[in-house]
């Protein structure tokens, strides 16, 4: 069952499980998702001897804010410090982290800006961006990203803060092919929808990409500066890619070896859509659970005498 984690920005809703003393892994979801999507992958992780932190994201499920004045920044290092503020509370060092679209950047955040407690990271179906920049897409990905700009048009926004669960669902229908959940799924998944604080989250996310209006938390502003100057990643890296997926054009994660210094690997799994952890679970959690054993094999093998 999940408990409650505090640190000084969230009350973070986390569910711990798998043998008290496997090696600590951090599953992040994506949007719009849940920690709940994790459950499938998250099982057979524990049965292949791992520890599982699952949370809620900021703006999600039962995670709160603690402070009612406390800038609702939904960018990536605000997320990646949630992400170590959270590994510190739980009393663990260096960690894995496994991350979905949002939770996919926020490990390539925490790989960029706090190597040294990781131990390996993957990414499911969110390509890398060096130095955290965003950039205007080409026209055919701009249109895939047709909910983005929706969100900075003022009426858009509004709308958004309205129905954020219809909202979500149009994202589910259209990002993946059809028949990769039914209803009831949805239903299960879509209170993490109906957070307090999750539209702004979310409009803070994509909006803060290209309006310099948004709101910033300043806590992170170091953070900010730290990424815009990493180009190449340290940890060893795993890159899930849906062959299918019709949100995030699989050619946009091809070609980036070059990024990752510690070892990179990159699977496209054919007729998979945006959410490969839910589509093709055993796959993915059998992909994850080889590269977290060999990381882990490197990162305990004796260095040279």
């Amino acid at each position: 069952m999940p408990t409650t984690v505090r640190t000084e920005v969230l009350d973070i809703s986390v569910e711990v499980t798998g043998p008290a003393d496997g090696p600590p892994v951090v599953l992040l979801h994506g949007w719009p998702d849940a920690a709940r999507g994790w459950h499938g992958v998250q099982a057979r992780l524990n049965e292949q001897g791992w520890r599982t932190i699952v949370a809620d994201l900021r703006g999600s499920g039962a995670t709160r804010f603690r402070h009612t004045d406390t800038p609702r920044d939904g960018q990536a290092v605000a997320l990646a410090a949630d992400a170590l503020d959270l590994a510190d509370a739980l009393g663990l060092g260096r960690i894995a982290v496994v991350g979905h679209d949002w939770g996919a950047r926020v490990a390539y955040t925490l790989a960029a800006l706090a190597p040294q407690r990781l131990t390996a990271i993957a990414a499911l179906a969110l390509a890398y961006q060096p130095r955290g920049s965003f950039t205007m897409p080409g026209f055919e990905q701009a249109r895939a990203f047709w909910y983005q700009w929706l969100m900075f048009v003022d009426a858009g926004a509004r709308a958004v803060r309205e129905d954020p669960v219809g909202f979500a669902r149009l994202q589910w229908d259209t990002w993946s092919p059809p028949g990769w959940f039914d209803d009831d799924e949805f239903a299960a998944t879509a209170p993490a929808f109906t957070n307090p604080d999750w539209a702004a989250i979310t409009l803070n996310a994509y909006r803060a990409r290209f309006r310099a209006d948004e709101p910033r938390d300043p806590r992170y502003d170091d953070l900010r500066r730290r990424l815009a100057e990493v180009e190449r990643i340290a940890v060893p890296t795993l890159m899930i890619q849906g062959g299918d997926d019709r949100c995030d054009s699989p050619a946009a994660s091809a070609g980036q070896a070059g990024y990752f210094t510690g070892g990179y690997r990159r699977v496209v799994l054919d007729g998979v859509g945006h959410f490969p952890h839910r589509e093709a679970t055993a796959a993915v959690a059998d992909l994850v659970g080889d590269h977290l054993r060999a990381a882990d094999g490197r990162a305990r093998a004796p260095g040279p005498g």
